[in-house]
């Protein structure tokens, strides 16, 4: 979410001052009210990933999106969608998507959640605009690669697990942007977010305080329970990564930049 612009407190964008100084790429590159989905972010990150190469630079890509950090570095395909397709499908009964989808292959629930009325939706749009089916696409030797980790670049990963003590960093960090203005930054910009946009964890349950049907104490548990979820779901995901190396989490203020040096050394993460 740190692609867009003004969306700085809820994302927890670095400043200016921060960017400047370390680099930074693919922050404040889209509006708010652009669907800035993982293909797009897929193509002009790798072009700058190839610029940043050219120049004989390392490189460290950080964050929490699974799917945006995957089709970075593996050979992830997005398939075409089409916007008339998907508005009709979205009035077509869930279980005449399923009907179709299950007669162009009966152990399609092998590779789609029949259940899940998103992922129906994707699967049969993807089907009526390539003529492929869910098990098909599958079979290919690039699904074959992402679902066996195979990386379109080598790269060392860490990933950092806070235990225990998240709920409270969580609940801290929330806080800390409501003081910041986090509530305002959402009023100016609820009329220019886009689809995406809305979903962002804070500002989609601090949308409807700014809008007065729920309390500002409300929004905040709500978010603060978001919060808590996507972190597990984003843990859960990068889990079933074999190539992260996990290191487990010291707040201990007297220690801790020497002992993280010290822990991405041993990871083999630490090159200069």
């Amino acid at each position: 979410m740190q692609v867009y612009r003004k969306m700085d407190i809820g994302t927890a964008k670095p400043d200016a001052a921060t960017r400047a100084r370390f680099g930074y790429r693919m922050v404040n590159v889209a509006e708010p009210d652009e669907d800035y989905g993982p293909a797009r972010f897929q193509r002009e990150g790798r072009a700058e990933l190839d610029e940043i190469a050219a120049a004989h630079e390392n490189v460290v890509i950080v964050g929490g999106s699974g799917l945006y950090f995957r089709a970075l570095v593996d050979p992830l395909q997005f398939p075409p969608t089409d916007a008339a397709v998907r508005a009709l499908l979205l009035e077509t009964p869930h279980e005449d998507l399923v009907a179709e989808l299950t007669a162009a292959d009966t152990e399609v629930a092998s590779v789609v959640d029949l259940a899940n009325p998103r992922r129906v939706v994707r699967a049969v749009e993807i089907q009526r605009i390539t003529g492929k089916t869910p098990r098909a696409r599958a079979a290919t030797a690039e699904a074959k690669a992402v679902r066996e980790y195979h990386a379109v670049h080598d790269f060392t990963a860490v990933g950092v697990d806070p235990g225990g003590v998240l709920a409270d960093r969580v609940a801290r960090r929330f806080d800390q942007m409501m003081e910041d203005g986090l509530l305002d930054e959402v009023a100016a910009l609820a009329p220019r977010l886009g689809i995406l946009a809305r979903q962002a964890v804070g500002y989609k349950e601090l949308l409807p305080v700014v809008d007065g049907v729920r309390s500002v104490d409300d929004g905040r548990e709500l978010a603060i329970r978001a919060t808590m979820a996507l972190a597990k779901r984003q843990r859960t995901f990068f889990r079933r990564d074999p190539r992260i190396r996990w290191l487990a989490w010291q707040d201990d203020a007297r220690n801790r930049t020497d002992s993280a040096v010290q822990r991405l050394e041993e990871a083999g993460a630490w090159t200069s």
